[in-house]
């Protein structure tokens, strides 16, 4: 099948958008599929206002146009709401295409905390996106849910995956964290403000906090927070030995879609502490003990005091969160990917030259 993947979101970005897009493009591939991937990469760009690692694409309409038609794809799939999606989506609607989109980022969540104006306000931007997609590809059913009370009901499920390879337990700790006082409570991600993180380092539970992870808070909070240990942004096995070295895993974000480091937490046999909002509602249960089918025995702690979570998911047992990691593999998530897509010629439409 001949496939166009349309991103904002691409490397050198690092998060779980980014994540899941190349993961899923090289399952993708491995399988025999061509795809087509149209990125910031490929174009001009300008630093996105707050957020300079964003880079935003610019003037790309025809080159865009010109790139779908060359390779007249059988499906076309628009990962994001930038510039790039917006002149794909826009290319398909003149020529009257079926296209699939998806629900990756709480645009209008991050809008608001940034211009403090109320996110209703930004609902209607989304709508008006994805409103025309034939499925708009939602990580939970909770989304999904969401996505409906908010005109948009068309949803086709599209879970997250983790490597199995590679977030495992056994595994070496970070040297950095070795010798650090326990409990290590670790949080991965973006360090900005919608992912909520100074309510993980306001945190009294004693021991070290570590943050992997960069972004345009950390410079501020670094010097708010000299008690508290911030790595950067880590890859393949660094990032996986991060997880190892720590006792607890700690989701701050308030705010999130799904949250694909917690999966990756509970592959590496770290229980989970987080809010009990979606997310980690999708991913650990309300009761703790997960959404996957694992051990059915608890993973994790959800609690509106932080703190109380984490003391309450230090003491879980670690072969339990690995036996709920494993059930994520990106075969599965492959396969709804693959699934969702609409095939143009099916739609009894071509692409012209």
């Amino acid at each position: 099948m001949r496939i166009a993947l349309v991103s904002d979101a691409w490397a050198p970005q690092v998060n779980g958008v980014v994540r899941t897009l190349t993961t899923t493009v090289a399952m993708l591939r491995g399988q025999g599929h061509e795809i087509e991937t149209i990125t910031p990469d490929q174009f001009a760009t300008l630093p996105c206002p707050s957020y300079p690692e964003i880079r935003l694409a610019l003037g790309s309409g025809r080159a865009v146009a010109a790139r779908l038609r060359a390779f007249a794809p059988d499906a076309i799939h628009i990962a994001t709401e930038g510039p790039l999606g917006w002149a794909a989506r826009r290319w398909c609607m003149d020529r009257g295409l079926p296209f699939t989109t998806s629900f990756h980022t709480r645009f209008p969540d991050y809008v608001a905390m940034r211009s403090r104006l109320p996110a209703d306000w930004f609902w209607p931007i989304v709508r008006r996106f994805h409103g025309p997609a034939a499925r708009i590809f939602a990580a939970t059913g909770t989304l999904a849910d969401e996505l409906a009370t908010r005109g948009l009901p068309q949803t086709h499920r599209w879970s997250r995956g983790v490597d199995l390879t590679l977030f495992a337990p056994g595994l070496a700790p970070l040297p950095e964290l070795a010798d650090l006082p326990r409990p290590i409570q670790l949080s991965v991600g973006r360090v900005a403000v919608e992912k909520n993180i100074e309510a993980f380092l306001r945190s009294g539970v004693p021991g070290t906090r570590v943050v992997v992870g960069d972004g345009p808070a950390r410079a501020m909070l670094e010097k708010r927070f000299p008690d508290v240990v911030f790595l950067g942004a880590l890859h393949g096995g660094r990032l996986a030995a991060a997880y190892a070295a720590a006792d607890v895993f700690v989701f701050p974000s308030l705010t999130d879609t799904f949250g694909l480091v917690m999966i990756e937490a509970l592959a590496s046999g770290v229980p989970v502490a987080a809010f009990p909002v979606q997310g980690p509602l999708d991913i650990v249960g309300r009761d703790g003990t997960g959404m996957a089918g694992g051990a059915g025995r608890p993973v994790g702690a959800l609690d509106p005091d932080l703190e109380t979570a984490i003391r309450k998911a230090l003491p879980l047992d670690r072969r339990d969160c690995v036996a709920e990691g494993r059930r994520y593999g990106w075969d599965r998530c492959t396969g709804q990917f693959l699934a969702g897509l609409v095939s143009i010629a099916d739609a009894g439409l071509v692409v012209a030259a």
